[in-house]
């Protein structure tokens, strides 16, 4: 256990000197490694590594997603959806930073990256809000937090390398995902509302929105009919949920062309954007595998189950440790590194603890009960100084906004974040309801 921790330290040192993490993962895991095993060892299994992440097939949901995401927000159908949520509340005081919340959590639903909806959305809702007066805080704010959802409401790429990592059903995590998701929109909207009216100074006074236009129709039926086709063909049992990557993306470029918003230079940067996230992730998911077999190799899960016997703590005790830790990591990690780097550690644990008779009994249910705990623990992390990477995506979108402003505003989410976290781990039927457990 001891090499494990001097390898997180080196690890946590050589991210704060900005070496990129994917990078920072394979290094130490292979030096560690090597120290254990030898060079010829390490060598092979480093690359083993590459190669078995290389060949995974379903790690190619990642791409599809990514791109089926690119081509709504190129295509015009993301406006149109924040347009028809602005009609629904746009006569309440804040209504445009709740109808920024509506339509982010809507437009994640068919992306799957918080970083991809933060980013579209900012220039979608960014624009309106400060035409209308809003406070620059409450704007990013709205569009920062409201961006998280992208990594719980399914289809959700987190939840596809958290089902890879621990060998989960990938169907159960996105169903698992849902009313959690749904629990977040609406905390969201009520921290609108507690903001604005503690400080009316944050948002105009009621004005009259615009009937609903015809593209803003198209934008909010194209946005559900896309993911009632993804969700029906999954648990309708028409195709997996790795097929449905390529099947939506494969829909969504037929919606974009239905509706006229698909054009070769928007095609074109979908997959060009859609290569470089996919290159960046699986760099990562490569520098976490080669860590992840060191720390297992060092015996670091197994010593750390054996450390929660000897202190006798139940299960609830460790997962809000767990949920503690995670706080504290998501202040220097982003949300893709810190699940590659912690769930191989931690999920073996959760088979061990003992969580009373209730549906957590069966440890199929509290492993899917965790994996919505460190999706939304790894939410909080996305808005959580000093990375907080939605702020930082923000920030190249609108350079003219300060972070101090941006984290201002995202003070009223955080602690909505909070409220959450804290009832889905009090109340496992929040997770497990639609699951059946």
């Amino acid at each position: 256990m001891t090499i494990s921790l001097i390898a997180f330290a080196i690890l946590l040192v050589l991210v704060f000197v900005r070496v990129p993490i994917a990078f920072a993962m394979a290094l130490v895991g292979g030096a560690g490694f090597a120290a254990m095993r030898g060079t010829e060892a390490a060598g092979a299994m480093v690359g083993n590594a590459v190669f078995e992440t290389g060949m995974n097939y379903s790690l190619s949901v990642v791409p599809l997603f990514i791109f089926m995401g690119n081509v709504l927000a190129g295509s015009g159908i993301a406006s149109g959806l924040f347009n028809g949520a602005d009609r629904v509340f746009g006569r309440m005081r804040g209504g445009l930073a709740m109808a920024t919340i509506l339509s982010c959590g809507g437009f994640s639903a068919v992306c799957g990256s918080s970083l991809a909806t933060a980013a579209t959305m900012s220039k979608v809702a960014m624009p309106s809000m400060r035409r209308f007066g809003y406070d620059d805080s409450i704007a990013t704010g709205s569009i920062a937090a409201g961006g998280t959802l992208g990594i719980l409401i399914p289809p959700s790429v987190i939840m596809i390398i958290f089902g890879l990592l621990t060998e989960s059903d990938i169907g159960k995590l996105f169903i698992a995902g849902i009313l959690p998701g749904v629990l977040g929109i609406c905390l969201y909207l009520v921290a609108v509302m507690v903001a604005v009216r503690l400080k009316p100074e944050l948002a105009p006074k009621v004005r009259r929105p615009q009937s609903m236009s015809r593209s803003d129709m198209i934008g909010v039926l194209a946005t559900l009919a896309l993911f009632i086709f993804i969700m029906v063909g999954i648990y309708g049992g028409f195709f997996t949920p790795i097929e449905a990557a390529g099947m939506g993306a494969a829909a969504a470029v037929v919606i974009a062309l239905a509706v006229g918003g698909l054009r070769a230079k928007v095609l074109w940067v979908a997959l060009i954007d859609a290569a470089i996230a996919s290159a960046m992730i699986f760099a990562i998911v490569i520098g976490a595998e080669i860590f992840g077999n060191f720390v297992t190799f060092a015996g670091l899960p197994d010593a750390l189950a054996d450390l929660v016997n000897t202190l006798g703590l139940g299960g609830y005790e460790v997962i809000i440790a767990i949920v503690l830790i995670y706080m504290v990591l998501g202040m220097v990690l982003e949300s893709l590194s810190m699940i590659l780097l912690t769930v191989p550690i931690f999920y073996p644990l959760i088979y061990q603890l003992d969580f009373g008779s209730g549906v957590l009994s069966n440890p199929d249910n509290a492993l899917i009960w965790f994996a919505v705990i460190v999706v939304v623990a790894t939410e909080i992390s996305l808005i959580t100084p000093p990375v907080g990477m939605n702020v930082f995506v923000l920030r190249s979108v609108l350079p003219d906004v300060p972070l101090a402003t941006m984290f201002r505003g995202i003070l009223w989410f955080w602690v909505a974040d909070i409220v959450r976290i804290s009832l889905i781990v009090a109340f496992p039927a929040i997770s497990l309801w639609l699951v059946g457990g």
